[in-house]
């Protein structure tokens, strides 16, 4: 459950995200930041309205308000991130001959004053950043000379900056002072302000969209991390299971090659073992010109016989020769006639035939140097009077 609901909540997460920004790249742009901590200056016009009822004919005005008309305030203030901010304000106004001050028509004009220091809140803090506009409210204290009348003021403000840049902008805000003394029947006033803002010493942050465009970049990223990581763990466990795959099918062949080691081994031992064998037996040796079995010879050809028995599998292959006296026609001749005789014993003894290979070779296989041009002794011409025996197969 708990996976389930961590998806459907990235997935509304996702969805949000994609409609809110559909129109931008999804990258922390300059549209995404705003500025968090800055100093203020501001030059700009005031308005006065001192009728003596602060409510009273409030938009009058033509009666009520005073205004001079070239730059009548200027303020400096410091704002931090935690949306609080400190500001000092200067204005000079002119009460106008014939207006409603303090209840009374005036018959003359007579200049304004005021110095006001105040705290001030960003509503946005509250509500959300809204970009170009910037609500704040406020609370100080001032000192106004109005109406040739000195006083100290509590102020309570509220307004607004609307911004063109990161720097430039415009201020809106009226504030109610309220005298801390009745004495010489002074009275509460309003005076509004409007004015050209200019910030410096600027210290810029993400706004609420960037932040969530953060957290949602944030979160796709760890989606695609989690997804490369499950593709990462897949191809580790499919190397694993291939290199699984390569050792078993290794030792599988190692396996099968040493089994077929050992049986070639055992083959070559056995094969080694009757041909031993064999040859300890001797070849067939015959006389002089002479292709008949002798006696000697036919003890050889019985116990050839008795392995072949015994070894119902053995196919040998019978070769015959001669020595070098007389022509190499007559002793081709000779020789098929010594390989012939050598086979039939052996088939009067039982053995099938197709057990039995046969080769003749004449004098072309001497095994010592008695050939034409060599003078041996008889007992050297007899060594190659003979038929040997090799294994075919066992």
């Amino acid at each position: 459950m708990m996976k389930t609901s961590k998806l459907l909540t990235f997935l509304v997460l996702l969805g949000f995200g994609f409609s809110a920004f559909a129109q931008d790249e999804l990258q922390i742009t300059s549209k995404d930041s705003i500025v968090q901590s800055s100093w203020i200056v501001g030059v700009g016009l005031n308005a006065v309205d001192d009728s003596g009822n602060v409510f009273d004919g409030i938009f009058n005005v033509g009666q009520e308000w005073n205004i001079v008309p070239y730059p009548s305030r200027v303020s400096i203030g410091r704002y931090f991130k935690n949306g609080l901010g400190v500001e000092a304000i200067g204005s000079y106004n002119k009460y106008m001959k014939g207006n409603i001050i303090d209840g009374e028509i005036i018959l003359e004009d007579i200049p304004y004053y005021a110095f006001d220091g105040r705290v001030t809140y960003d509503i946005n803090k509250i509500i959300g950043q809204t970009g170009w506009f910037d609500p704040y409210i406020g609370v100080g204290v001032g000192y106004t000379d109005a109406n040739n009348e000195g006083r100290g003021t509590y102020n309570a403000v509220v307004g607004f900056r609307t911004w063109f840049s990161d720097r430039w902008g415009l201020d809106f805000n009226s504030t109610g002072k309220w005298a801390m003394t009745t004495s010489n029947e002074v009275t509460n006033h309003i005076q509004h302000a409007a004015g050209v803002v200019y910030q410096f010493g600027i210290e810029k942050g993400l706004s609420k969209r960037g932040e969530e465009k953060l957290a949602l970049m944030a979160a796709i990223e760890k989606e695609k991390q989690r997804q490369r990581d499950s593709i990462n763990e897949v191809n580790r466990l499919k190397e694993e299971a291939l290199l699984a795959a390569q050792l078993k099918k290794q030792k599988e062949e190692d396996a099968l090659a040493a089994a077929e080691k050992k049986r070639l081994d055992e083959l070559n031992r056995k094969k080694q073992a009757i041909k031993s064998r064999i040859e300890q037996l001797g070849n067939v040796y015959f006389d002089l010109n002479s292709s008949f079995v002798n006696n000697d010879s036919k003890k050889v050809l019985d116990a050839m016989a008795e392995i072949f028995e015994e070894i119902p599998t053995l196919k040998l292959k019978v070769t015959s020769h001669t020595d070098s006296r007389g022509t190499s026609t007559y002793n081709d001749w000779l020789s098929e006639r010594r390989v012939t005789r050598t086979k039939e014993y052996l088939l009067s003894k039982g053995v099938a035939p197709e057990r039995i290979m046969t080769e003749a070779f004449g004098e072309q296989r001497l095994l010592n140097e008695c050939d034409d041009n060599t003078y041996c002794p008889a007992e050297k011409h007899a060594v190659n009077r003979r038929s040997e025996f090799e294994v075919l197969e066992f």
